[in-house]
């Protein structure tokens, strides 16, 4: 029997997985026909078996008592990634945990080639944390011994644009300069790239790749800027407390916007803290919601119902955002100008850094051929404007959006390890 190998997009929002076959590559089935699966954990109050993907999602939804995880991939490089965390009174390392997901994606792979596989391309971002070199080696050498922990005995890596840009090229007829953008839940990356069918076997393709740029800007911040705008104000955002006229705050609400941050405000001290300021608040009924959502640990429910109105919102100019879990009929209708206009900085940083990629590969914007778009993000009408108007002259592409990183990242360990 042949060794195979294969390709791991861990994404901060959704991951996949694909063979690399001796004849062709392939998405693996991560879960009920989805060739991706919602970068989530949710484990059992009770006894802490874990769930994962839109299952996980769901019995969360359905308020079944336990802990629901997301944007692990985040902790990657950091701190918190050594300090572990509670789950339902047991502490965990993070590496458990995110082993657990990955394993899961690698059994499903094993059951669809009916083999083991002993090699891996694993996807990373091109800065895991901007700025910060040494934690940027720290987070591809954590994921690197996970990798191995999972009994992977080859572990390689490539950037997720450049993966996105393999999976690409597999379509096109001529030679192309291409940006590959690849906007994910966590970073934004790019990468400068010729690209032709005749490169495809290249084991080395260092000579074809112009410039890479990236910056820990994703979807989930774009989810954390709507979320400021136009949900937590009716939690009393923004409202004021005391006779001095005083901003209650912010910092609760900050982190009621972040999926890997919402957990943290779950303690004795913070619920004393609001419902102290709770009786001088200028706008009790608001106030009020926080100390619901606190005490009924409901900030996921937020950060659902936010995902839901950015989504929506990709298709419509209005929405109007249901919270049933804390009051019957209680909505508020938001408008894709107010999102726009929430986001307006993070996709100025988003366009800042594609022409910086631009710029580092010695051309200008017009010398660009293709855009690839890849990654949810790229989904926002905001963002699909920018790129088109940064690069009038270039043919846009969007396909496989959510599956590209994977089939590339598939391409390449056939590339690395045949």
């Amino acid at each position: 029997m042949k060794s195979i190998s294969c390709g791991i997009d861990f994404g901060t929002s959704n991951s996949s997985i694909a063979l690399a076959l001796p004849d062709q590559v392939a998405l693996v089935e991560t879960e009920n026909g989805h060739m991706t699966i919602p970068s989530a954990m949710f484990f059992l109050r009770k006894d802490n078996t874990a769930f994962y993907g839109r299952e996980a999602m769901e019995l969360f939804l359905d308020k079944r008592p336990g802990r629901l995880m997301r944007s692990l991939k985040r902790v990657l490089g950091t701190p918190v990634m050594r300090q572990g965390t509670m789950v339902n009174g047991e502490v965990m390392k993070f590496d458990q945990i995110i082993a657990a997901f990955l394993q899961k994606l690698k059994d499903r792979a094993e059951l669809q080639a009916g083999q083991a596989i002993t090699a891996v391309t694993m996807g990373r971002p091109v800065h895991f944390t901007d700025n910060n070199p040494e934690a940027d080696k720290r987070a591809e050498a954590e994921l690197a011994a996970i990798a191995r922990q999972l009994g992977f005995e080859q572990v390689s890596f490539q950037f997720e644009p450049i993966a996105a840009a393999f999976a690409h090229e597999q379509h096109i007829t001529t030679e192309k300069l291409a940006l590959v953008v690849d906007l994910g839940g966590g970073t934004s990356d790019f990468t400068v790239i010729r690209l032709s069918k005749n490169y495809q076997n290249k084991a080395d393709r260092a000579q074809d790749i112009l410039a890479n740029t990236g910056v820990r800007v994703g979807g989930n911040d774009l989810d954390k800027d709507l979320s400021l705008a136009a949900i937590m104000p009716i939690l009393g955002y923004r409202s004021t407390y005391g006779e001095k006229n005083l901003e209650v705050p912010l910092y609760h609400y900050h982190d009621l916007s972040e999926w890997s941050k919402v957990n943290m405000l779950y303690t004795t001290r913070i619920l004393f803290q609001v419902k102290q300021l709770l009786f001088e608040a200028h706008d009790k009924v608001k106030y009020k919601r926080l100390l619901q959502v606190l005490e009924e640990e409901t900030g996921h429910s937020l950060l659902a119902a936010t995902e839901e109105t950015k989504i929506a919102l990709t298709h419509s100019e209005t929405y109007d955002t249901s919270f049933r879990f804390l009051e019957e009929g209680l909505t508020s209708s938001v408008a894709r100008s107010q999102f726009e206009e929430a986001i307006s900085g993070r996709v100025s940083k988003i366009s800042q850094t594609a022409l910086a990629c631009v710029e580092a590969a010695g051309i200008t914007p017009d010398a660009i051929e293709l855009v690839i778009l890849t990654g949810g993000t790229t989904e926002v009408p905001k963002v699909q404007q920018v790129f088109h108007s940064l690069f009038p002259k270039a043919e846009v592409s969007g396909e496989n959006k959510l599956s590209s990183v994977g089939l590339g990242l598939a391409y390449d360990s056939r590339n690395k390890f045949a």
